[in-house]
């Protein structure tokens, strides 16, 4: 079994790592956050943004100023570090392979732990190289990706995510540790922020009752900042007679991405404190714990 997961997440994971190899980020706008899920506006990293400030349907709010979504902290403008530094961080938990960390090594503030969590340590990464080679030829890339195959692949990939071994043990050790205060503040990140991250963010986000149609509202916000992040890349592509849909695909996320993977968690487990408990071994006392240290009365 282990096996089949590890080829069923590799060319998943090569997906999920393109961003890497792509074109460097374009500048986002900064702007100052007036909503949850909203951008924190620094430039860098246009995906940083707080978990917190959701409602949840038993009238409580998610804290904010405890834990952070990201995408890559590399490249960081000196700037930018300054303004990261000014979250006080303690932790940084990469959910990245060792090559997307060794491309694109972390920059953090001076103090900040990083720990590595490897979601996708059980797949094959030899598939980015295949998938790099396949999106230089777009002709190729609309044979083998076009016509919702790329979908495909990626709500297979948000499958894995609840099911592969090392995405288990990978977010048990995380959710575990933002519940540990000497840990917070703290912030989590793969590439783009969008996929290993969203379904963190998601997944949290649903065990502390918040309602799913907001969690799915903070998920596709990504499209928000990873596509415009990434623009000169899809036009490149699509220029060389590429399939726009398809760069939209890798680059960005997808409400059937999400309801994959909780449809495998309502498969697999019956529902998300099933899946917290069984699947990463997180018991009803610790997650009552999670809930009480992340929500507060209104």
């Amino acid at each position: 079994m282990k096996m089949y997961l590890s080829r069923r997440a590799a060319i998943a994971g090569a997906a999920l790592a393109i961003a890497s190899v792509v074109a460097p980020r374009a500048n986002a706008d900064e702007a100052t956050p007036r909503s949850p899920g909203q951008s924190l506006g620094i430039t860098s990293v246009p995906n940083l943004r707080d978990v917190g400030g959701y409602a949840t349907v038993d009238g409580r709010v998610v804290r904010t100023g405890l834990v952070y979504r990201s995408d890559q902290l590399n490249p960081i403008s000196p700037d930018d570090l300054k303004k990261i530094a000014a979250l006080g961080l303690t932790t940084d938990f990469d959910l990245r392979t060792a090559e997307e960390r060794s491309a694109h090594p972390d920059k953090l503030p001076s103090g900040v732990t990083n720990v590595w969590l490897n979601v996708l340590a059980d797949a094959d990464q030899s598939s980015l190289a295949r998938l790099e080679k396949l999106l230089l030829d777009p002709k190729q890339a609309n044979a083998a990706l076009g016509g919702g195959k790329a979908e495909a692949m990626f709500e297979q990939a948000y499958r894995d995510f609840v099911s592969l071994p090392s995405a288990k043990r990978a977010y048990r050790q995380l959710f575990l540790s933002l519940g540990e205060s000497g840990k917070l503040p703290s912030l989590f990140h793969c590439t783009t922020g969008k996929d290993r991250t969203g379904w963190a963010a998601a997944a949290l986000l649903a065990l502390l009752g918040v309602p799913r149609d907001k969690v799915m509202e903070d998920f596709l916000r990504s499209n928000d900042y990873t596509l415009p992040a990434y623009k000169k890349t899809i036009d490149a592509f699509v220029t060389a007679g590429g399939d726009a849909e398809i760069m939209t695909a890798l680059l960005g996320v997808k409400s059937e991405y999400l309801q994959a993977s909780f449809d495998e968690v309502q498969s697999k487990y019956g529902s998300i404190d099933l899946y917290f408990s069984e699947g990463l071994g997180i018991d009803a006392k610790g997650q009552t714990a999670l809930r009480n240290f992340y929500l507060a009365k209104k």
